[in-house]
Parts: structure tokens; C-alpha cells; sequence
């Protein structure tokens, strides 16, 4: 069985860091490529960021410079260093797997809410 457990959110201030966590089981982890999505309300869900098998990365331009995606395959963790976070970061993150030969995302994680406050 597949799970995808996101931990790390919370409520912080304009300007400050959060560390997001996803910690996946039932999966081959360095098989996936994962990625970190989100979700306003009212708003459609979001790519944010992308790390491949090879540790690839690729961020949405509203996050570029600011966020970090990060994976320790020893641990079949992803992680999303969030920094200088904005209030428009105000949404429920979640984490997401694409097998390496699969184009979709076939398993997501019960997200995290993030909430900035200005």
C-alpha cells in the first residue's frame, strides 16, 4: 500500500521559513519522481516543484529563488525548503509520486496546510 505522509506546516510570518516533509512507503522511492503541489482556496491545485530520479529539479516561477525541493533516497523522504514566504504561499501543500515511466502522478499525500500571515 502505498502512502505518501506530508508533515512540516504550520502558520508563520511573512518572511519567514518552513521545512516540509514527505516521508513515502510502499514504493520503490528512487524509482519515483516526486513533486510538491498546492492548493488555495478557491484556487486550483498547483505544480510548485519537481525533483527527478536523477535529482532534476524544476520550480514554478512564483517560487524560484525562494523554495528549495530536496530528496534523501535513503530515507524515501522529499523534502520543500520554503523561504522569504509570502502570503500567496497561504495554501494545503501536498507531495505527489510519478513512477519514471508513467506520465502522471498516481499517488498524493493528505497535505499540510501552510498559512502566512502579513
Amino acid at each position: 500500500q502505498v502512502q505518501l505522509v506530508e508533515s512540516g506546516g504550520g502558520l508563520v510570518q511573512a518572511g519567514g521559513s518552513l521545512r516540509l516533509s514527505c516521508a513515502a512507503s510502499g514504493i520503490i522511492f528512487v524509482r519515483n519522481h516526486m513533486g510538491w503541489f498546492r492548493q488555495a482556496p478557491g484556487k486550483q491545485r498547483e505544480l510548485v516543484a519537481i525533483i527527478t530520479t536523477e535529482g532534476n529539479t524544476n520550480y514554478a516561477d512564483s517560487v524560484k529563488g525562494r523554495f528549495t525541493i530536496s530528496r534523501d533516497n535513503a530515507k524515501s523522504t522529499v523534502y520543500l525548503q520554503m523561504n522569504s514566504l509570502k502570503p500567496e504561499d497561504t495554501a494545503v501543500y501536498y507531495c505527489a509520486r510519478r513512477d519514471r515511466f508513467w506520465s502522471d502522478y498516481s499517488n498524493w499525500g493528505q497535505g499540510t496546510q501552510v498559512t502566512v500571515s502579513s
